[in-house]
């Protein structure tokens, strides 16, 4: 009779989309370590979205000894779609999702976790207020973007774009498919940042999952050089993404007054 594989306490879900440079400075070297010390089951779910760089080859080198790994490939379909497959493979009972570069470092965990036993569902990092390395234009732009969607979304959420993010995976699966990002028919190309984390929380909150935000350390650590819209500056390239997360949260707004999030099962809490 085969021996009963125990089920991981915690699935690392790590999306990666041209993240070559942040690999070679030993981004997953440092998830390795830390959850290598930790007391509980961990696996850890690398999803490649089609990257056209070196990524793939570093990861499939990375994991080659290390069954707790796991590689998976998917037709690029952005951030969003590389976490669901994430998610759908993951067999631990709380999943996080976390970015290549670990701008929030993995151990920053030690603050999310014990939240779960307080009761909490969804429990999400925030930068707060002091955000190191990040650029002056960036930092007006989030404060503009945060002042903006608090008026329509989310209103007790500092920090809804935060890359730190932890939930139930039971949580996740329920909530996932109703991203309209997932729902559309147009395939993004190159690098997509999306505004599809205020849907999740807007998602979260209304199906009555408990969300806690906690205060992690955030600098920026991101090295990839291949995510720039060919070669153009940080401000073309901010404003850009600026106009496509502003466009996303008003349909999310649109989407809330449609009654198009009706199917929302409110989940029962014991």
């Amino acid at each position: 009779m085969a021996a009963q594989v125990k089920q991981p306490y915690l699935s690392v879900i790590i999306p990666c989309y041209n993240e070559e440079n942040n690999l070679m400075k030993g981004t997953l070297d440092e998830v390795y370590r830390y959850l290598s010390d930790q007391d509980y089951s961990s696996e850890v779910i690398l999803v490649d979205d089609e990257s056209t760089d070196n990524s793939r080859m570093l990861m499939k080198d990375f994991i080659d000894d290390k069954p707790n790994f796991q590689l998976y490939d998917i037709p690029h379909g952005g951030k969003p779609a590389a976490i669901w497959t994430g998610i759908q493979k993951a067999k631990g009972k709380i999943v996080l999702f976390t970015d290549m570069d670990q701008s929030t470092p993995i151990s920053e965990l030690d603050q999310l976790l014990p939240w779960y036993k307080k009761g909490f569902d969804v429990v999400i990092g925030s930068r707060g207020a002091d955000r190191k390395g990040l650029s002056i234009i960036r930092r007006i732009g989030s404060m503009i973007f945060r002042n903006l969607r608090s008026l329509f979304l989310l209103r007790n959420i500092y920090d809804t774009q935060c890359g730190f993010k932890s939930c139930w995976r039971e949580a996740a699966k329920d909530i996932f498919p109703h991203l309209q990002f997932l729902r559309q028919r147009r395939k993004p190309t190159g690098w997509k940042v999306s505004a599809y984390d205020v849907e999740l929380l807007y998602l979260f909150e209304k199906a009555g999952y408990r969300i806690k935000e906690v205060i992690v350390e955030w600098q920026d650590r991101d090295r990839s050089d291949t995510k720039n819209q060919k070669g153009k500056g940080d401000l073309f390239r901010y404003i850009n993404e600026s106009v496509e997360m502003a466009k996303e949260v008003l349909q999310v707004k649109l989407n809330q007054l449609k009654g198009s999030y009706k199917k929302i099962k409110i989940q029962k809490k014991t």
